[in-house]
């Protein structure tokens, strides 16, 4: 297994490899100094799917690898902006996908967690090692 820090001081990896697949830790609307930001739901979860964007990135990839995506929505009445906003960002054939209300807390409205599939063969970015 491969686990990434990427410079994070947190007590967990941005991301972990096993094997052909990529499991990237929950992703919240945070900046970069770790600072809950944005106000709405629909704020919130943009945020956090381009945190997850950004993880997919420095691991070599993207979205479209994403096989499995588990989402957190705090307020069960954002379940139909949540399924709104999901396929912008998920085309099918879209991952398979578990999604959990009330289980937040604070001010975090929404929070996000992938699968990816990279296969063996493909190659990693500058620097990373498989």
């Amino acid at each position: 297994m491969d686990a990434r820090s990427d410079g994070h001081t947190e007590n967990f990896s941005p991301y972990a490899r096993a094997g052909d697949f990529v499991f990237v830790s929950g992703q919240a609307a945070v900046d970069e100094s770790g600072k809950i930001v944005g106000g709405t739901f629909e704020e919130q979860m943009r945020l956090s799917v381009e945190n997850v964007c950004a993880v997919l990135a420095s691991a070599g990839l993207a979205l479209s690898d994403v096989v499995r995506v588990g989402a957190y929505v705090q307020d069960l009445e954002d379940i139909e902006q949540y399924n709104r906003i999901y396929p912008e960002y998920f085309r099918p054939p879209r991952p398979a996908r578990t999604t959990i209300t009330n289980c937040l807390g604070g001010s975090v409205k929404f929070e996000i967690d992938v699968v990816a599939f990279a296969p063996s063969g493909r190659s990693s970015p500058a620097g990373g090692a498989e």
